[in-house]
């Protein structure tokens, strides 16, 4: 593992599948977040802190490519690195792994905006870069 990589595992649950025991496409977007806040609480941001100091990152832009099914009860591995940060833009990189083999299941990016409480944009807080770049 990568120092600027992080890596969280998931288990697929019950309801995350459908009547072929494939999870919904749509879950992977949920196992990206969970990669994302535990990266970001492993560097000492947890979004709670963030959110309490008024910066705010909605996703404005994300993407998926689906290379196998996850498949109920799979236990993945989801890496995740902070590809690229500017004054206003967080952008993060996603890999899903099946634990039992290896094998790619899924890769995809998220974009990031800095947002005030009122959804305004505003400049990432010198901290928050220190602590993510």
């Amino acid at each position: 593992m990568a120092r600027d990589e992080g890596v969280i595992q998931v288990r697929v649950r019950y309801p995350e599948v459908d009547r072929m025991g494939v999870a919904h496409h749509s879950h992977h977007f949920v196992w990206f977040e969970i990669g994302r806040t535990e990266l970001m609480r492993g560097r000492g941001l947890p979004y709670t802190r963030l959110e309490e100091e008024g910066t705010f990152l909605p996703v404005i832009e994300a993407a998926c490519a689906y290379r196998a099914p996850a498949r109920y009860d799979d236990l993945l591995n989801v890496r995740t690195v902070l590809a690229q940060i500017g004054p206003v833009r967080v952008t993060f990189s996603y890999r899903i792994e099946r634990d039992a083999d290896g094998a790619l299941l899924a890769t995809g990016t998220t974009t990031h905006a800095a947002v005030d409480g009122r959804g305004r944009p505003r400049r990432l807080p010198a901290r928050v870069l220190g602590l993510l770049g």
